[in-house]
């Protein structure tokens, strides 16, 4: 015969299996985020309505390249590095790159001394968040900022205003995207952008005080760690990189490669990324697993042959190793051949293999 237990220890029992619970939710949660890249942590804060990512591990670009260019460069040391990364198209998905000399010198910070950068795109404005390295003094770049004109905010994460004269009166060649700043020093990061009240709701974001973008998250998973990627979500993709871009002529050459390819399926995401061994990821997401397996192999073949739009064939350009699908998501691994900018010319349309 079962015995009640005394009321003291079923409630000791009770919270017990809670904290159990609670404890393996947390390991759960900590393990995923432990394991995620840096390049899925920053996308994370991205706001909701982006459509596009430009990522940039500016760390791993200058460990790839061999460049140890210390907390100050030189002007001389900063342009050799930055024309090393252009030669190997590491460096165009940046926003700073043009501004680069001047911020060193007047910001102290640039693309020599980032840990990484995401420019995050949408129809409401834009954000270009900056990851600095933990030993960042966040005290004397807001001094540094306060010292250039611009108006510290009245809390610690509030936007510092600069704006268009403030920017011309540190150097003619700064992007416009360093009019305003929010400092994040408990997070290690910097966010700037050209419009005020933009900036302001991407720091809610950041904060956790608003959604995030998230349909991007299946195709930020399969690029893992790249050095630099471009991420798009579904719908930019369809306007801005499938064959809708094309003239008519190649229009109607895409069809017809598409149908001779078993045609394909509407995409969520898509992220082309290039990795530390200079092979470049394609990740495209799809509705199903059915509709994946299936693209993975026609989105292949379109990827092996002509590329209406960019002229010639894809194999002037690259050759495709491997086209596979896991899940809802199909992965594509591309050999570059050599001196072909495949990142940069293929992360604008039309490109045949991302229509949709």
């Amino acid at each position: 015969m079962l015995r009640r237990l005394p009321r003291g220890v079923a409630i000791a029992l009770v919270v017990g299996l809670v904290v159990v619970v609670v404890a393996a939710l947390l390991g759960v949660r900590w393990w995923r985020d432990a394991h995620r890249s840096d390049l899925a942590r920053a996308t994370s804060l991205a706001p909701a309505s982006t459509e596009r990512l430009a990522w940039t591990d500016w760390q791993a670009v200058r460990r790839t390249l061999g460049a140890d260019l210390g907390t100050r460069p030189s002007t001389d040391e900063l342009s050799e590095f930055l024309g090393e990364a252009f030669g190997r198209d590491l460096s165009t998905s940046s926003a700073l790159v043009e501004s680069a000399e001047t911020m060193q010198q007047q910001f102290r910070f640039s693309p020599a001394t980032l840990d990484w950068e995401l420019l995050a795109q949408g129809p409401d404005g834009a954000v270009d968040i900056l990851g600095f390295p933990d030993d960042a003094d966040f005290g004397a770049l807001a001094d540094t900022l306060e010292s250039l004109g611009f108006t510290r905010p009245d809390d610690e994460s509030g936007v510092w205003v600069g704006g268009p004269d403030v920017l011309a009166r540190i150097g003619p060649d700064l992007t416009p995207e360093l009019q305003f700043f929010a400092l994040l020093p408990d997070a290690g990061l910097v966010l700037t952008s050209d419009s005020q009240g933009y900036l302001e709701t991407a720091v809610e974001t950041a904060t956790g005080e608003a959604d995030h973008l998230t349909s991007v998250e299946d195709v930020v998973t399969s690029a893992r760690s790249p050095l630099v990627a471009a991420v798009f979500t579904g719908a930019y993709t369809c306007e801005h990189l499938a064959m809708a871009a094309a003239d008519d002529t190649d229009q109607a050459q895409a069809v017809e490669l598409v149908e001779q390819a078993g045609g394909v399926h509407p995409m969520t995401a898509f992220a082309m990324a290039t990795r530390p061994d200079g092979a470049i990821s394609v990740s495209m997401s799809f509705e199903s697993e059915d509709n994946a397996r299936h693209d993975a192999d026609s989105r292949g073949r379109l990827a092996s042959g002509p590329a209406p739009g960019q002229g010639g064939d894809f194999t002037d350009r690259f050759a495709v190793t491997s086209a596979t699908a896991e899940g809802t998501v199909v992965h594509l691994d591309l050999e570059p051949v050599a001196d072909q900018y495949v990142l940069s010319d293929l992360t604008s349309g039309p490109v045949l293999f991302a229509t949709c």
